[in-house]
């Protein structure tokens, strides 16, 4: 048997830290199996056993209310929740209603110095959305959704115009993709 010496003067042996690490793993080991049961997949069994796709499509998304001038990012934003919440095309119940209101601003980081022209564009959205029931009674979730799209900016205007609307579509895109994992999150717990 081999024996170690640790700074302290106490003598311990090369099988009890064997031993000592073995009981360190399984006790890990231990925990993790009995946290896993506090898991569940996002798009697997919800609580209510009905299959996650349906409980998105039986969301209604209503118009998003933006500031006048400020509708195309909202259009694009509800086309894109729609294909993302029910994209298969068929009627379904609505059970739920999906109210949102948000803005837009654009930002300009980075200015020429010799022409004094915006080089860049970044386009900042911040959606406010809130999930009822259908008759309006009880909101089952409520949040904001931010993010950003940036774009190069060019001596061209049309160019300019179509290199915006195509950060906008990107935007409207990341923005459904957030609100719709939030949704799902809470309607995966919903009985």
């Amino acid at each position: 048997m081999m024996r170690l010496a640790n700074g302290a003067g106490a003598v311990r042996t090369a099988a009890t830290g064997t031993v000592g690490r073995a009981v360190r793993v399984a006790t890990v080991a231990a925990l993790a199996l009995n946290l896993s049961a506090c898991f569940r997949p996002l798009y697997g069994p919800t609580a209510s056993g009905e299959p996650m796709s349906a409980l998105l499509a039986s969301v209604q998304v209503d118009d998003v209310l933006m500031a006048q001038g400020q509708e195309r990012l909202g259009h694009y934003l509800r086309s894109e929740l729609i294909f993302d919440l029910d994209g298969s095309g068929q009627p379904s119940a609505k059970r739920y209603r999906l109210k949102m209101q948000g803005s837009e601003s654009v930002q300009t980081p980075i200015v020429s110095s010799q022409t004094g022209r915006a080089e860049a564009g970044t386009i900042v959205g911040t959606i406010k959305y809130a999930l009822e029931d259908l008759s309006g009674t009880k909101i089952i979730s409520e949040g904001v959704a931010t993010s950003t799209a940036t774009y190069d900016r060019s001596i061209q205007r049309f160019a300019s115009l179509r290199a915006a609307r195509d950060a906008e579509i990107r935007l409207a895109k990341v923005l459904a993709e957030q609100i719709k994992t939030r949704i799902a999150s809470v309607l995966v717990t919903k009985p």
